[in-house]
């Protein structure tokens, strides 16, 4: 599927059970294909090859506790002292990014205290920086390169 992002070359190959899958580059195996995973694995290749952001300092499907209660956070980006950054959500191209998005990723960073929130669909992508001091918001007009967070 075709996506508003620049076209990347990925390592895909057909499981056991004959379904498609992808090398996850952060996480160094293959896993599903799905059409979420497909945003993700594009969106990471932009920012890593086109944004700068360094893949050692990324990681996929990271776990956090939230109320008690186990959730994922689809990408987490670091700073050079190893505190979250950027926090990632990812949205098949056919879901749309709503308000119900958003707050999805807002719990997320109240465990997180990430500087930045992306959401993309592969499609649509928003970037917000949050200002912890003013407790507002900043909607940036691009995604922005690492170097200049």
């Amino acid at each position: 599927m075709n996506l508003n992002l620049p076209e990347k070359k990925f390592n895909i190959k057909k499981g056991l059970d004959g379904k498609h899958q992808i090398l996850d580059r952060l996480r160094h195996r293959f896993v599903a294909l799905t059409p979420e995973e497909w945003v993700r694995q594009n969106f990471v290749a932009f920012l890593i090859e086109d944004r700068g952001y360094p893949a050692g300092l990324m990681a996929n499907e990271v776990s956090l506790i939230q109320n008690g209660i186990s959730r994922r956070c689809d990408t987490l980006v670091a700073d050079r002292n190893g505190h979250p950054f950027v926090i990632v959500e990812y949205k098949a191209p056919s879901i749309a990014i709503t308000q119900a998005v958003f707050d999805q990723i807002v719990r997320y960073n109240m465990v997180l205290q990430a500087s930045y929130l992306m959401v993309s669909n592969g499609l649509t992508h928003y970037c917000c920086r949050i200002d912890y001091e003013t407790n507002s918001y900043t909607f940036l007009t691009e995604i922005p390169g690492y170097e200049s967070l």
